[in-house]
């Protein structure tokens, strides 16, 4: 009888685990996927997309139901599981059901983060986080509507232009002084902003959220320095939290995240997480890539790879909007150690910063031009000598080759 495997999470870091795993122990395991959103396994990072009506709900699809049932992998969606007995290794749900495991893995995501403000739980104020989300945001849309949006990091920005494309009226409002501060340097910031404000959305910096304007239900938001915001409903899309409260009322030691060594494991050698959840080495991802590259690595090691180590991430930042291409990746801040190097067309609106330490590129920000992202991307992570081209590296790979 093959030793039962269950999988707590039915998201993409989920998906991918189970594909490699079938693909390096087809025979091993039996596999049950446990998942609280009532639908089989999406693409969340096209959820901007979607609410932009650029693509069909179909379209996010990870699997079709034949790749699950033709791996006999058995999925039970819409079902919590509320907690874990690690001594009889058995995961109870909601609905009373007891599942026992031979192995467990958490891939249980995370949770949006709303504002400790007055009128945060007013009907009327959405998140950005889900399909259920993007649902509740396309229930609210109608002509005339004026929808404001909190945050301007990555969520923020897609939820804003999705709104936007779909002809709602957009304000966004961030608290510091660019946008995407944590992904971008000042000047690809303020490039950022004019392209997002060409797309008809307007842009507020250092503005900061007082309370929710509405008495039962949200009519706008109010600032700090006074002004109040009318609007129809409003997003808060100001960051995510690992979904970690399954692990610790378990007793797995939990940081920011659910803690996991090199191979994954929790401080229970039969427990793993990755994704969202997963802290490793003193870092959560709240990328897709990292969780990728986890699942791969927790797939080697429950086929048999003792070896297989997740050594962490070089993390790359993408913006899904259409017409707006930015891209950043490593330590791309300047700094006395530094060598940068910058080149910018203003009339294209191209620009990009490289940043070198020690003959090597150490991080990179485009804007307007990102074809040759992976290309960067690979110099970082591999960490190459890139001395030799310095005078071309600004200009990508094809002069690169020639030089």
């Amino acid at each position: 009888m093959n030793e039962p495997l269950v999988v707590v999470g039915n998201g993409m870091a989920a998906t991918r685990l189970v594909d490699e795993l079938t693909r390096a122990a087809p025979s091993r395991y039996d596999v049950t996927v446990i998942g609280n959103e009532p639908r089989v396994a999406y693409n969340r990072v096209l959820l901007s997309s979607l609410l932009a009506q650029e693509i069909d709900p179909e379209a996010l699809e990870l699997k079709p139901p034949a790749w699950w049932s033709e791996r006999r992998i058995e999925t039970r969606c819409g079902r919590a599981v509320v907690s874990i007995d690690r001594c009889d290794r058995v995961l109870t749900l909601a609905d009373g059901i007891r599942l026992p495991y031979s192995k467990l893995v958490l891939a249980t995501g995370s949770l949006p983060i709303r504002l400790p403000k007055p009128g945060m739980s007013l009907p009327g104020v959405l998140t950005f986080r889900d399909m259920a989300d993007v649902e509740a945001m396309q229930d609210a849309m109608r002509p005339g509507a004026r929808a404001i949006v909190i945050g301007g990091g990555l969520l923020g920005i897609e939820a804003a232009y999705g709104l936007a494309k779909s002809g709602v009226g957009v304000t966004l409002v961030h608290l510091v002084d660019r946008l995407m501060e944590r992904q971008l340097d000042a000047r690809a910031a303020a490039l950022l902003k004019s392209a997002i404000e060409r797309k008809g959305i307007e842009v507020l910096l250092e503005a900061d959220t007082a309370r929710i304007v509405g008495d039962e239900k949200a009519t706008g938001l109010e600032l700090t320095d006074g002004r109040v915001l009318q609007a129809d409903f409003v997003v808060c899309a100001v960051g995510i939290r690992p979904q970690a409260r399954l692990a610790r009322d378990a007793g797995l030691e939990v940081g920011r995240g659910i803690v996991v060594d090199d191979g994954l494991a929790t401080s229970d050698p039969n427990i793993y997480g990755i994704g969202e959840c997963a802290e490793h080495r003193g870092i959560v991802y709240g990328l897709v890539q990292p969780a990728y590259e986890q699942a791969k690595v927790l797939a080697q090691r429950l086929a048999g790879d003792h070896t297989a180590r997740y050594m962490g991430s070089a993390v790359a930042t993408n913006l899904k909007v259409s017409g707006v291409d930015v891209f950043s990746a490593g330590e791309f801040l300047e700094s006395p150690t530094a060598d940068i190097l910058t080149l910018e067309d203003e009339g294209e609106r191209i620009y990009r910063k490289l940043v070198m330490r020690d003959s090597k590129l150490t991080g990179a920000v485009l804007f307007g031009d990102t074809a040759d992202a992976s290309w960067y991307l690979d110099l970082i992570r591999s960490g190459a000598d890139i001395s030799r081209l310095r005078d071309v590296l600004a200009f990508g790979p094809a002069l690169a080759q020639a030089a």
